[in-house]
Order: C-alpha cells, then structure tokens, then sequence
C-alpha cells in the first residue's frame, strides 16, 4: 500500500518550467497505448452521442459565440434554439446557428506523477486522470477548437502547443498515458504548470486542471489564471485517502519522495484520519472555488464520464437560462 506524505519536493526535484526536459517519452506509441486510446475515444464518442444532442455539444456552452441566422430545423438541432419569432411567422419550425466571433483556445493541465499511481479499486488516479483528459480533450474539438497541454510528473514537463483535430487530442492522451518515471524524483510542481499556462495563453480561453490537488501550492497560481480564463477542475481522489481501515500495522511510502513510514492504524487513528480527510477536502474545494473554477470531483470507483456528462448538461442549462435573463 502506497501513500503521500508531505508535498515539500527537495529544491533538486523543482520543476524548471522555463526549459521542457527532454527525457518525456518520445517516438510512436506502444501498441497497448494505442489501444487504450482508441477505446477511450470509442467509449466516449457513443456516450456523448447518446447523452447530449445537437450541433453544440463542446465542453463549454457556445464559448465566443454570437446569434446567426434562422434556417429550418433538422433532426439533431438544439431545440433551446428555436427562434420562435420566425417560427410564429412562417408557419415552419426555424433555429437560430450560432456564429463563432472566434475560436476558442483551450488548455488541459494534467498531474501524470507518481503520486497519481495510487488505487484500490478497479482504477488508479491515474487512470480516471487520462479517462478525464480524453473527454474533456475530444468535447473541446468537436466544435473546431484548439487543445493544448502542459503535463508535469516529478521534474518532467510536457508543453504540447494549441492545436485543433482529433490527432491533437491523441497525441495529448499518448503522452499522458505513458509519463516519465517520477518515483522517488520529488512532488509535481504543479502550480509551476499553472503558470506556464497563464504564460503561453495569449487570449482569453479555457482552462482545465486534471489532479489530485493535494497540498496548496497551486491555490494562489490558480487564482490569477481565473482572472483571464474560464476554469474547470477536476480533482481526483480514491476512497482510501479519505477512510483508511484500521487494519493494525501498516508500511507506507510516499511514491514521490521514497519516505516510508510505520504505522499503527486503530480505531483511534482511523477516526482522525477521517477527520483530518474532511478537513483537507473542504480545504481544497474552498480553493478551487476562490479561484473561481467550476469542479467535477472524481473517484476511483466513480463513473468518470456520466459524472462529465451531467456537468456539461448542466451548464448548457444554466448558459441557456442566463441568456434568457438578457
């Protein structure tokens, strides 16, 4: 059994986020990657397809849009774009496309460290963490948007530049799937990551932050990415950091550091285990929420991409009611 420890990476294991080492994984894919991707993009593609509906159907709702012209409803439109006026005049039901004033820029910041190799259920954090950048990775394009990454694992980052297609999104999920060895190289300096983001975006976008968001750190970086960008966050937790069994003596090791440590686990201790979790949990959400970031929580015993679908039900609700105020 594996657990983290403090979040204070020795200076040597400080991400230089200025100069982008050159020993992430390069060259084609593995052949299991590969397939993990392609069944990735097969799960997520009929999910969507069946779930949300109409020509609109990105992560984020009408993002840098404007009213367009009227034409006849087909089968698949919106039909929370009906124009109604039109409707009423011609006898014939008529929608309202949406023109883009400009595309969207996107970024997906991803924590594909040690620490993230931790599960004890049918998934790792890892796992859900990919599962999550496909998703997020392949709604953003379907309305002819540009992705970018900045992965991070130990002292190893990945800057993937803005690029719209499908093979942009592979590319991003093939380097997610197959990082670096961080263990034992010190934590992801992930507020490092963040700011790089803020550095290399030139105009207002969306940002997405896929980790496990243990310590603070990133709080005050992304606080001041959320002045310029839309935010969404996506912390991912497995049950046992949150309740662990009093189980009696353990060993644990911080994958990240190599610190390993005994421990007794009682009644006692699983209570303030729990306890100091929750404390921790709050913590994290009154952050994410300061920076003004919507959150979707993950589990690994969760099911990651009906969680994803309701959020973005959700807030193509909430777009639509905020522009019937108007």
């Amino acid at each position: 059994m594996k657990a983290k420890a403090g979040r204070n990476a020795p200076p040597a294991a400080t991400s230089q986020l200025g100069i982008d080492p050159v020993n992430w994984p390069s060259g084609p894919p593995t052949n299991m990657v590969v397939e993990l991707v392609r069944g990735l993009e097969i799960t997520i593609g009929r999910r969507v397809d069946g779930a949300l509906h109409g020509n609109y159907q990105g992560i984020t709702p009408g993002h840098g849009s404007e009213p367009g012209e009227s034409r006849v409803y087909q089968p698949g439109d919106d039909v929370r774009r009906i124009d109604w006026n039109v409707t009423a005049r011609t006898q014939e039901t008529y929608v309202r496309d949406q023109i883009a004033d400009r595309d969207l820029e996107a970024w997906v910041v991803v924590d594909a460290s040690a620490a993230m190799r931790f599960g004890t259920t049918t998934m790792d954090k890892a796992q859900v963490a990919l599962a999550a950048t496909a998703c997020i990775g392949f709604l953003t394009v379907r309305n002819k948007n540009r992705i970018g990454a900045v992965l991070v694992a130990g002292p190893h980052v990945k800057v993937m530049p803005p690029r719209t297609g499908r093979d942009q999104v592979r590319a991003i999920l093939t380097n997610v799937a197959s990082p670096p060895s961080s263990e034992h190289l010190g934590h992801s300096d992930l507020a490092g990551a963040i700011d790089r983001v803020a550095r290399l975006s030139k105009r207002r976008g969306f940002v997405t932050v896929i980790a496990d968001f243990g310590g603070a750190e990133w709080a005050d970086p992304l606080t001041r990415l959320g002045l310029r960008h839309d935010l969404l966050a996506i912390p991912i937790h497995d049950p046992r950091e949150r309740d662990v069994p009093s189980i009696g003596l353990v060993s644990v090791t911080d994958p990240s550091t190599g610190r390993r440590r005994e421990v007794r686990v009682t009644n006692a201790v699983q209570r303030r285990f729990a306890d100091a979790s929750i404390e921790q949990a709050q913590r994290q959400l009154d952050n994410l929420r300061r920076a003004g970031a919507d959150v979707i929580e993950l589990r690994t015993d969760s099911d990651w991409l009906g969680t994803i679908i309701t959020h973005v039900r959700r807030r193509k609700v909430q777009a639509v009611n905020t522009r019937a105020l108007r």
